[in-house]
């Protein structure tokens, strides 16, 4: 039998408790499934351990997850610890240190979620972020100078690489390509005249290698209006760190809310593991109240799933999550229910359940 292992990053807030449905829910396809089970390991990083350690992980922290086949994160952020941080200290040092450089997030809006957006049909919104994870705007290069004087100024640079321009984009193009749909690259080259400028030449560069995939370009003000008037004509969209950091908050909202936000952190060479979470954040004032939303922890355990090669069990467990949605019996306040966390993933896990029974 396949083990797979898997280091968990609860972290503070509600993270704790949703990813302990998601690991509820990977169990049971596990045990249902009889060839392949999962093996956790627990680790208390995160804000807590810094108040207390003076870092948000160990020196030896990536030494030890380097051992692991993959990493669940909850959520990262606490009150009375700087978010640059928090963020800088544990989540941004796994992505840049495990080259997770392909960040997918989904933006579908499932059967029975909710939708802002008026007179649009439910198929319209399905599309995949494909986000540059390890460079761009978020590779914390500058200065800071003459602090505290008249004459203060800091620098932030961006980095952009050929190399990882080029394999972000032939990762969106792969996936392009192999499920049938178009890729739209985001970028903004009208102000930024050297970073996305030189993106939008690559672009061009790696499409003419795709012929077969139809493309399209928009900055990226442009493609946020179109994500909220228009957002079927996405279906592959690849972009920077930051610009995709932004759209998928957007996406989020536009999908049924950051309750059902979920992403992935890839390695795809799989020399390092890869990092699947939540993307709704810690929200500590409802930690521990039953209140959290665990969907986005369930649907980053089903991209887990995926990226072991269960990709029919992947897609079993957002149908499941669908069940749930459309059915209204075992919803979060955050979608108009009173269910509990933990009834929540109860729901989900009967519904997998039935499902992997009558496959």
């Amino acid at each position: 039998m396949k083990t797979y292992r898997i280091a968990v990053i609860a972290g503070d807030g509600i993270g704790p408790d949703v990813l302990a449905e998601g690991i509820k829910i990977l169990e049971t396809v596990a045990r249902m499934d009889g060839t392949f089970s999962f093996e956790f390991t627990h680790f208390p990083w995160g804000c807590e351990y810094y108040l207390k350690e003076g870092r948000m992980m160990p020196e030896d922290g990536m030494d030890i997850l380097k051992q692991f086949d993959a990493i669940y994160l909850g959520a990262v952020g606490f009150p009375g610890v700087p978010d640059h941080i928090s963020l800088r200290e544990l989540l941004l040092v796994i992505r840049k240190g495990f080259d997770e450089y392909v960040n997918v997030r989904p933006v579908k809006l499932l059967k029975g979620a909710p939708c802002p957006l008026a007179n649009v049909k439910r198929e319209d919104i399905d599309m995949v972020v494909i986000r540059e994870n390890s460079e761009g705007e978020y590779s914390g290069e500058g200065e800071w100078l003459n602090k505290g004087t008249p004459e203060e100024v800091v620098h932030q640079t961006g980095v952009f690489t050929r190399k990882g321009c080029e394999r972000i984009m032939r990762y969106a193009f792969d996936l392009a390509r192999k499920e049938g749909k178009s890729v739209t690259s985001v970028s903004k080259a009208n102000a930024l005249n050297y970073s996305m400028v030189f993106w939008d030449q690559i672009f061009h560069e790696i499409s003419k290698e795709y012929p077969e995939v139809e493309t399209h370009e928009y900055l990226v003000d442009a493609a946020a209006c179109h994500f909220v008037r228009d957002p079927g004509r996405f279906q592959v969209v690849v972009t920077s760190n930051l610009f995709g950091d932004i759209l998928t908050d957007l996406g989020a909202a536009i999908a049924g809310g950051m309750g059902l936000a979920a992403g992935a952190n890839l390695n795809p060479e799989r020399k390092y593991p890869s990092m699947f979470e939540p993307i709704h954040g810690s929200a500590p004032d409802i930690a521990g109240t039953g209140a959290a939303n665990p969907m986005a922890s369930i649907w980053s355990a089903s991209q887990m799933l995926d990226f072991f090669g269960y990709e029919n069990y992947g897609k079993l467990v957002i149908d499941a999550i669908e069940d749930v949605l459309v059915e209204k019996k075992h919803l979060s306040p955050e979608l108009g229910g009173n269910a509990k966390t933990n009834e929540v993933g109860d729901a989900v896990q009967e519904k997998v359940a039935a499902r992997m029974q009558h496959r």
